[in-house]
């Protein structure tokens, strides 16, 4: 498999970010992939997904936040964050105009990139899709943090571990409930916030990234023919 192609994005304030597009020979759809709070674009988990992903059609476009990039641990503000993301999204349009466009990330960068999409939808995408969405602080269950995504109007999909401590499932299952039918969960037994799963699960963690990118690819592409066919 080819290597992504190395990027630099430019924000409104003149902060210069890495990118990584990655672009199978058969795409079919695009997704936009924020990391999560402490790790990077180019963290194990982050690529693993990714080439599972491009095996699956699915081209991807990652992408650092300014305070990863300045190899910082504090995360930037949200507003700095949403900027990113609207500069990665308008990359990969820009760079991939004919493929069916989805965003979202991991744990941190799939929260920053619902915010982005409830202020001010995010051109062209067609929905958006979280890996191991942080409904709340591990010990301290709620659900506030999703209270925008009754902004969000189009479809979502969550992948989510039954043992992540980030976000107590039955928590996750209401909020899914009370987004209808735009929203799709999709529960990982034994896995945590890292997708990662114990021996006695039957499962290893690559078998875990490959269930993440069929679904995932599945997802997209059946979203992908209902725009088109509507």
């Amino acid at each position: 498999m080819d290597d992504p192609e190395s990027l630099c994005l430019a924000l409104p304030d003149g902060t210069k970010v890495s990118a990584l597009l990655r672009v199978p020979e058969d795409a079919r759809a695009l997704y936009v992939f924020a990391h999560g709070a402490g790790a990077g674009m180019q963290h194990t988990g982050m690529s693993s997904l990714a080439d599972a992903l491009a095996a699956a059609n699915v081209a991807t476009l990652r992408f650092q936040f300014p305070y990863m990039e300045r190899g910082s641990k504090r995360v930037d503000s949200p507003a700095v964050a949403h900027a990113a993301v609207k500069a990665a999204v308008a990359e990969a349009r820009r760079r991939l105009p004919a493929l069916p466009l989805f965003a979202g990330g991991r744990s941190f960068g799939g929260r920053m990139t619902s915010q982005a999409q409830a202020i001010s939808p995010l051109d062209g995408v067609r929905g958006l899709a979280f890996v191991a969405f942080p409904l709340h602080p591990a010990g301290a269950p709620g659900v506030e943090r999703a209270q925008h995504l009754a902004d969000v109007t189009v479809p979502t999909l969550f992948l989510q571990g039954t043992r992540d401590k980030l976000a107590e499932l039955h928590l996750l299952r209401s909020v899914v409930e009370t987004l209808g039918p735009r929203a799709t969960l999709h529960v990982i037994d034994d896995a945590d916030h890292s997708f990662h799963v114990r021996a006695s699960s039957g499962r290893t963690d690559a078998e875990v990234v490959l269930e993440l990118a069929r679904t995932m690819s599945a997802w997209f592409f059946a979203e992908g023919e209902f725009v088109r066919a509507t």
